[in-house]
């Protein structure tokens, strides 16, 4: 009995304590409410504009999480937030440190343009040490532990470009101290052929393996982290595009196609800055590429000439292209610029240059015939859904006679050339009409 008794007055001890516990806890811990205006504020104070939490809400069992639903901020497109659950570790929390095991976000929309006004982000460094910090008040957040997080995972992330552009993407990454990725992933969901991305960190260095299959072909290469003499990143990269369909590429990115055909080259990335964002706003790439027989979109060529510009409506099919494309991110959005273009269609060549800026084009060709002995000039300019076609009359004049005047130059080409020019504008020599180059309708 004296047994028994001491069995129930211990377990009586335990279940008041366990009590009294329960009771300091419900009056100590803030409640969701007051946490979700907690959120609200240093939100605010963080992004530096408006922000609105829908709910917050928070568990101890069977693991420590925090999940916080339905937030925007308040700007013209704002950046949108679903659900995002984090997984809090327990031993980093007994240390009043704060480190999450996991977290996951569903669902999220994130305009380019609405990133770029939110408040300034935190510089990055090369080696990440352990921060020496005062321990914080009881009352106050918690520091950060040197692996801040562990796993990331998100599903159904739009992503919105300065110009309207909706992105879809999925991904899964695992970190190392400091943010670095120990590996990473990202998708284009329902996407044939696949598009995706994959990094494999290498040892401890600030060096990923990069693989991308993209239009059915593939991009893979090595991407690398590196101090500047005068602080802050280097990022630089290297890849090898083999056998991308340009097409496939482009409608994998929600952007009208262009020219159809396989490419293959040599890419180098580079970019710098102190912080992420940085990294991200000055990210440059170069491509040297070539195509074989390949088929210019909606643009006939031979069309162009023959009508100076008028009209332009059709598709060319092309022997092969070569060119260096380039890529620049500026404050203003991406920059593209195709330089050392030439192409061949039949007899019929081409070389050229081309700048894409805010969804206008400004290009120069000149279209050569007889094995480049004619420079014909081509010009586009305007708006990418309504571009201006214009081949100057007065590098044609003359044609009909047998000779013509290269602008510029003043040379006069004899009949031959003069007579494959007349061809062009419709004359009709002895034996019928002759296209220049087939040109599918």
């Amino acid at each position: 009995m004296m047994r028994t008794r001491k069995w129930l007055l211990g377990a009586g001890l335990v279940l008041g304590a366990l009590g009294l516990l329960a009771i300091v806890l419900v009056r100590l811990v803030p409640s969701d409410e007051e946490l979700r205006l907690r959120a609200t504020a240093e939100l605010e104070a963080a992004l530096g504009v408006p922000v609105s939490v829908g709910a917050l809400h928070w568990q101890l069992l069977p693991s420590p999480r925090v999940v916080i639903e339905n937030v925007a901020t308040t700007q013209t497109q704002p950046v949108e937030v679903k659900k995002l659950t984090a997984y809090l570790n327990t031993a980093a929390l007994w240390r009043r440190r704060l480190k999450l095991d996991s977290a996951e976000l569903e669902g999220a929309v994130l305009p380019q343009l609405s990133l770029h006004d939110l408040g300034n982000q935190q510089p990055l460094e090369v080696t990440q040490k352990p921060e020496k910090r005062e321990e914080a008040p009881k009352t106050g957040p918690l520091p950060f532990d040197e692996l801040p997080l562990v796993q990331f995972a998100f599903r159904d992330v739009t992503w919105i470009s300065r110009t309207g552009v909706r992105i879809g993407f999925d991904g899964e990454a695992d970190f190392d101290a400091g943010w670095r990725p120990r590996s990473a992933r990202i998708r284009r969901p329902e996407i044939t052929p696949p598009a995706d991305l994959a990094l494999t960190r290498q040892g401890q260095e600030d060096r990923w393996e990069a693989r991308i299959n993209l239009g059915g072909g593939t991009a893979h290469g090595e991407l690398q982290l590196q101090p500047r003499d005068k602080g802050g990143l280097r990022l630089s990269g290297k890849f090898k595009p083999q056998g991308i369909e340009v097409d496939s590429a482009l409608r994998a990115i929600n952007q009208p196609p262009i020219v159809a055909g396989k490419a293959s080259g040599d890419t180098t990335v580079s970019a710098s800055g102190d912080t992420a964002g940085a990294l991200a706003r000055s990210l440059h790439t170069t491509t040297s590429f070539t195509m074989g027989r390949s088929t210019l979109l909606r643009f006939d060529l031979d069309k162009a000439i023959r009508s100076l510009g008028k009209a332009h409506a059709g598709k060319t099919p092309l022997d092969a292209i070569t060119g260096q494309l380039d890529t620049q991110n500026t404050a203003q959005g991406m920059v593209v610029s195709l330089t050392r273009l030439t192409t061949s269609s039949g007899v019929l060549s081409a070389s050229g240059q081309a700048r894409i800026a805010s969804r206008k084009i400004d290009a120069e060709f000149s279209v050569d015939l007889v094995d480049g002995v004619v420079g014909v000039p081509l010009r586009l300019s305007g708006p990418l859904d309504k571009v201006q076609v214009s081949v100057p009359a007065s590098a044609l004049a003359g044609a009909a006679a047998g000779s013509v005047v290269l602008p510029g130059v003043g040379t006069a080409i004899g009949a031959r050339i003069g007579a494959a020019i007349g061809r062009m504008l419709g004359a009709e020599p002895a034996g019928g009409p002759r296209r220049l180059a087939p040109v599918e309708k």
